[in-house]
């Protein structure tokens, strides 16, 4: 096998993924990540470009079909590929797909694809497979791993399997089984924990999940046991049957695996693929405290908090090919939430959108950009643990929350850091949809296309606004001090029920001294309550014991012995009358 450099194209619509194998690949030597796009007609214009400056700039493209789910999605996948064939007959093409239907393979081999991995394969064999293809041979993964050749048919649902003559095709299928299990499992295990971590979550929710991390922590420990074979324990038979690998690229992917941290291009794949995982939870408000992006449809919130989470891979990308130290991290972090937020509105309303307000036709993004600084005085810059995030994924520094130190692996970590990025999405998703409150709340183009229905009359959108406003006063002059003086941060987070909100411990003793006016106000009345509560309430304490002693044991006595002489006197005139009247009776 020659040991030219691979130089790949790569063409994901899941942004996570690409995210992930592009980290993954990295570290593998004699392969170079020419570009990572996201549709086709992106590819095709690289690719043009390419071909007019260096036409070995990309020697393997690898794609997926589309979405790779729907059949419209897998049709344009082939139709796109016949295209690619048609332009660049020599460029070998490898599927790494999700797609696993017979038909399918068979049809995007009679095109020309070269070859084909399921994503999930192990990345040793992945790049074995790539350099394959792009040597101009042929790679086809089938449920036995077999390697298709250029002149063997692919294999059908009845094709016999090969006659085993070693152990190694067994352990093969059985480690699949392992390795599927597990991997059910931990996506399991990771949604039950994600709503551990809910806040206000009753008693009896938390018992119950509490009992399913169990069953899922001991169904892992058993499938691990059950699967893997006493000799395979001893490292008596490898790992995987997988093709030969050539020294730096073995040695590179066995120093990646026994590496003890995460990478940070890792680290920020399993943070952000677990965000995209909450995003699919119900996105309503269920806190006491309006927010900016409650006047978006379900649908659009989604749509914006996803944005934001890649524009934010992306700038995290950005910065680690930058080479950016952690002190010059902490100086732009402001700058990056600007960055991030002007990134985040140009995507959303769309670059060149237009819409007619009164007798102008504007472009949204221009006339909104421009609300920048009032944006990052009340939205952006109050934003808690941004370096600190940042820190977490570029530099794997340890979170410092609640007073507590946690490592970077650990699941506290991961915990803490997945609800610091979910509060810094919702709260730059709010930084989008305030210029566009103050400026074009009322435009009917905007309420049709982003508005919610029961947020779409001139009515309710003023209210709305009016709830925002007051939402600032609250928030500047007794919810953000008293937060200060306790020395918590807010955040908002999603829940399982919708965006819930909590608060964290963090040492704030430098903005509590920088505080006046009306908030140092608010923090004087809060101290002078603390200082006077205890005696104040053991003065109501003693005056209610007094009131008390005076209602039952004096004024209660007394009314007692008041009550006790009536009822006497009352039977003394009735025996004195009944005397009378019997001697009257004598008398006659």
């Amino acid at each position: 096998m020659s040991d030219r450099p691979i130089k790949l194209l790569l063409i994901d619509q899941d942004p996570i993924f690409r995210l992930g194998l592009r980290v993954a690949l990295e570290a593998i030597p004699n392969l170079e990540i020419t570009a990572v796009v996201e549709n086709d007609t992106t590819a095709l214009q690289i690719l043009a470009e390419i071909a007019q400056e260096d036409p070995n700039q990309v020697n393997l493209v690898v794609l997926e079909f589309g979405n790779g789910r729907s059949t419209t999605s897998q049709q344009l996948g082939l139709q796109f590929c016949r295209q690619l064939k048609a332009l660049y007959p020599n460029l070998p093409i490898l599927l790494l797909s999700s797609i696993q239907e017979q038909g399918l393979l068979l049809a995007a081999k009679s095109i020309g694809i070269n070859g084909y991995c399921p994503k999930g394969t192990p990345l040793p064999e992945l790049v074995a497979a790539m350099q394959e293809v792009a040597n101009r041979g042929d790679y086809w993964f089938h449920d036995t791993q077999a390697i298709i050749t250029p002149n063997s048919p692919l294999p059908t649902p009845n094709s016999p399997l090969p006659t085993p003559n070693s152990s190694l095709p067994l352990y093969r299928l059985r480690n699949n089984f392992r390795l599927s299990g597990i991997a059910h499992i931990e996506a399991s295990l990771a949604a039950v924990t994600a709503q551990l971590q809910v806040p206000g979550l009753p008693v009896l929710d938390r018992a119950i999940l509490a009992g399913q991390r169990r069953e899922l922590l001991a169904a892992r420990w058993l499938l691990n046991r059950l699967l893997v074979s006493s000799q395979e324990k001893q490292s008596d038979i490898p790992v995987a049957d997988e093709p030969p690998l050539n020294p730096l690229l073995s040695s590179a992917i066995q120093q990646r695996q026994m590496s003890p941290l995460l990478s940070p291009g890792t680290l920020q794949s399993a943070l952000f693929a677990s965000c995209v995982t909450k995003l699919q939870l119900p996105l309503r408000n269920v806190t006491d405290i309006p927010l900016e992006i409650d006047i978006f449809r379900e649908d659009k919130k989604r749509e914006l908090l996803y944005i934001i989470l890649q524009k934010l891979a992306e700038q995290l990308d950005e910065l680690g090919a930058s080479k950016i130290e952690m002190n010059q991290l902490y100086e732009v972090r402001f700058r990056l939430l600007s960055e991030l937020w002007q990134a985040a509105i140009t995507d959303f309303f769309g670059k060149f959108s237009r819409i007619n307000v009164g007798n102008q036709n504007i472009e949204i993004v221009n006339y909104l950009l421009p609300s920048i600084e009032v944006v990052q005085r009340d939205i952006l810059n109050k934003i808690p643990l941004v370096f600190e995030l940042y820190s977490y994924l570029m530099f794997q520094t340890e979170l410092n929350i609640d007073n507590t130190s946690y490592p970077v692996v650990s699941a506290e970590a991961k915990s803490q850091a997945l609800m610091i990025l979910e509060n810094l999405l919702i709260q730059v998703a709010n930084g989008v949809a305030q210029p566009l409150l103050n400026s074009l709340a009322d435009v009917e183009a905007i309420k049709q296309n982003f508005y919610g229905r029961q947020l779409i009359s001139t009515r309710e959108i003023e209210r709305f606004r009016n709830d925002l406003s007051w939402k600032y006063r609250l928030k500047n002059y007794i919810s953000e001090p008293k937060a200060v003086f306790e020395s918590r941060y807010e955040l908002f987070v999603i829940a399982p029920r919708g965006i819930a909100n909590t608060s964290v411990y963090a040492p704030r003793n430098q903005e509590l001294g920088k505080l006046s006016n009306i908030p140092l106000v608010v923090t004087l009345l809060l101290e002078f309550s603390d200082a006077i509560a205890p005696r104040l309430k053991s003065l109501l304490a003693f005056i209610g014991s007094g009131i008390v002693f005076i209602l039952t044991q004096i004024i209660g006595r007394g009314l007692g012995l008041i009550g006790r002489g009536i009822l006497q006197g009352i039977g003394s005139v009735s025996l004195v009358e009944k005397n009378l009247r019997r001697n009257s009776d004598r008398s006659k």
